[in-house]
């Protein structure tokens, strides 16, 4: 069965989100090219997931002394009661992760990088060794990821502030750090969202129009990617 995991950060919520409502498409896309697939989603804004503790880092640190040893192997070097209730935490969502054929992150600049919503699932999520197979290959090599992102100003290559982007870069190396091909990464923005609102950029309005409708044929062509017929073929990863 194919599954895609949807995770929204955008902490507004109105409707007025512009990550939400592409990601929403897409999710809905998915859904009609995935009619027996299971669509896995998660408000970060909404219910945050728990913030990192003593017991996470005992936990990790314990971790790093042996070889990787996988998600089943941290059970056994669990030492007391609350370290088992944090790790239970943390598995829970690495296993969401690792379970997922596709993976779509809504994800809105903020000062410049990930929200901070975002940053606490990348930090619970991220345990040494987790992400191994027994045999060392990476569980995740077969995994897609589409992240939809927006800025409300323009930091493509060339601009002003293009060496301030702190968002796509970052999340290309985090995912790649953790196992995912850099091909199957596949990073779509619509930028300049603030020119319908802030008087200074409204010159930029034709210009927002383009990225966002950029943004969204983007969305369309890279959905063929994460459709069972290409994904069967092309999926690498063991699981463990």
């Amino acid at each position: 069965m194919n599954t895609l995991l949807h995770l929204d950060a955008s902490a507004n919520r109105s409707g007025e989100s512009i990550t939400r409502a592409l990601s929403a498409r897409f999710a809905a896309a998915w859904l009609d090219a995935n009619p027996t697939g299971t669509h896995r989603y998660r408000d970060l804004a909404a219910d945050p997931v728990p913030a990192l503790t003593t017991e996470f880092c005992a936990i990790g640190r314990r971790v790093e002394q042996h070889p990787p040893i996988g998600r089943l192997g941290v059970d056994a070097l669990l030492e007391s009661e609350d370290e088992r209730a944090d790790w239970r935490v943390t598995r829970a969502l690495v296993d969401e992760l690792v379970d997922a054929d596709t993976v779509l992150l809504g994800c809105p600049m903020y000062n410049f990088s990930v929200p901070a919503a975002l940053k606490g699932w990348i930090d619970r999520i991220t345990f040494p060794g987790v992400y191994r197979a027994a045999d060392g290959s990476a569980l995740l090599a077969g995994t897609n990821v589409v992240v939809v992102a927006a800025s409300g100003g323009g930091y493509g290559p060339g601009t002003p502030r293009a060496a301030w982007d702190f968002q796509a870069p970052y999340l290309r190396a985090w995912l790649t750090s953790i196992g995912v091909p850099d091909e199957r990464i596949h990073v779509i923005r619509a930028e300049l969202t603030l020119a319908d609102l802030a008087p200074g950029l409204a010159d930029l309005r034709p210009l927002a129009t383009a990225s966002f409708e950029a943004a969204l044929a983007s969305l369309d062509a890279v959905l063929p990617a994460c459709v069972p017929a290409a994904m069967s073929a092309e999926r690498t990863s063991p699981k463990e």
